[in-house]
């Protein structure tokens, strides 16, 4: 029998697995399930971007590529960067990478050492700590209230640093609270950072998805000093609506995309390279389909918040999200009910409940490090979400 290595047995099995598992049956079973766990948009990959995936097939755009990415791509990104962020960088110091999880990983690889800790806000996406201690780093966690929009102050950040403490890990938007930072905020977690020579991890995934007048400032533009301390992590997968085309990429100081370019060459290499023809065409091309994208969001969004202020009798709540497309619904009011004689202990046992009774599907908060609500996505059919916002309403009011 083969001893699996004491660093993977110690990664965590998600906990999402079991409601995802009754939920595929189900459907297999042709029963009407709503998702509302989906963490992608529902959207298809603009035609522009597919057709220059074919053209670079049919081209015979087939082979190896440089490992840190095609030189065109990582030069519109760093146009996009300076057009759009007002950071300059080099090709030099972008790397693109197999997905976001996969620039994540590479980031966190180069940079930690055993034994450093790492300072995640939670809720948190679920993926941050187990890649931090696949990396040999430590997760230290501050908690983002629902009473200050689930975001994290420079004071708490600054009060959690020790000798030890090397990153932080900063989301904005963020998933799975939705949760924006403004310019202000992001200005003095960067003195703090400054200040403790803390490195930052900005995941900017979601940059594109933001709602009710709020903007997107990456804490790279703070100043020179900061960019300097700061990894930012982006891609197509959110705001193109390529998920499955998996690009990603990392922009860092020059000797940190040095260091990932050469860890990437002897683990992955290139991103595929039809992937990188289209995710240039993604940059260059028309934006009109994404703005519609987000238009539609938007109006998701909004219809949610409708629906869930009229639900707020039956005990459950929500944090008001400016980007992303999720919302965490609070329903800690209602554990310790039963439905059916059956008690519910916390958010896990009510995400089971709700497909078992009424064949709907959210993600347990405890994914995300915390246990007081449910994690739902609006990247789904308008149609769809009523009836599944309908449903758990129907759930909620036979609770006893």
């Amino acid at each position: 029998m083969i001893k699996l290595s004491k660093k993977i047995s110690e990664i965590s099995p998600s906990m999402t697995l079991a409601i995802s598992a009754k939920a595929n049956e189900m459907k297999a079973n042709g029963e009407k399930v709503i998702s509302f766990g989906v963490g992608e948009p529902d959207f298809n990959t603009p035609e522009h971007i597919i057709n220059a995936a074919k053209d670079a097939l049919d081209k015979g755009y087939t082979k190896y590529v440089a490992a840190a990415g095609l030189p065109a791509l990582k030069k519109a990104i760093a146009k996009k960067f300076k057009e759009e962020n007002g950071l300059d960088y080099d090709p030099s110091q972008i790397v693109v990478c197999n997905g976001g999880k996969h620039a994540i990983y590479n980031a966190l690889y180069a940079v930690l050492e055993e034994g450093d800790e790492v300072l995640i806000p939670k809720p948190y996406w679920l993926t941050y700590p187990e890649v931090v201690m696949c990396c040999g780093g430590v997760p230290v966690y501050i908690y983002a209230t629902p009473r200050h929009g689930y975001k994290v102050t420079a004071a708490q950040i600054e009060a959690m640093i020790t000798p030890r403490t090397k990153m932080l890990i900063l989301n904005s938007p963020c998933n799975p609270t939705g949760a924006v930072y403004t310019e202000d905020e992001i200005r003095a977690i960067a003195e703090v950072c400054i200040k403790h020579n803390i490195v930052v991890l900005s995941d900017e995934m979601y940059e594109k998805l933001i709602y009710g007048g709020e903007t997107h400032f990456s804490i790279a533009a703070v100043s020179p000093e900061m960019k300097e301390l700061t990894i930012i992590v982006n891609g197509v997968s959110k705001s193109y609506a390529m998920t499955g085309w998996r690009l990603g990429f990392v922009a860092a100081p020059k000797h940190v995309a040095k260091a990932i370019g050469s860890f990437q060459s002897h683990t992955t290499s290139n991103v595929n390279t039809m992937t990188q023809y289209a995710a240039i065409a993604a940059y260059e091309g028309d934006q009109k389909p994404m703005e519609d994208m987000v238009k539609a969001f938007g109006e998701r969004r909004k219809k949610m918040l409708e629906v869930l202020d009229g639900m707020k009798s039956l005990g459950l709540d929500y944090v008001k999200p400016d980007g992303a497309f999720y919302v965490m619904l609070l329903c800690y009011n209602l554990y310790g009910k039963s439905y059916e004689g059956v008690k519910i202990n916390g958010s896990m046992d009510f995400c089971d409940m709700l497909i078992s009774h009424e064949k709907v599907a959210a993600t347990p908060g405890i994914c995300f490090g915390d246990d007081d609500g449910i994690r739902l996505s609006y990247a789904l059919s308008m149609e769809d979400m009523l009836e599944g916002l309908r449903r758990i309403g129907n759930f909620v009011s036979k609770l006893k």
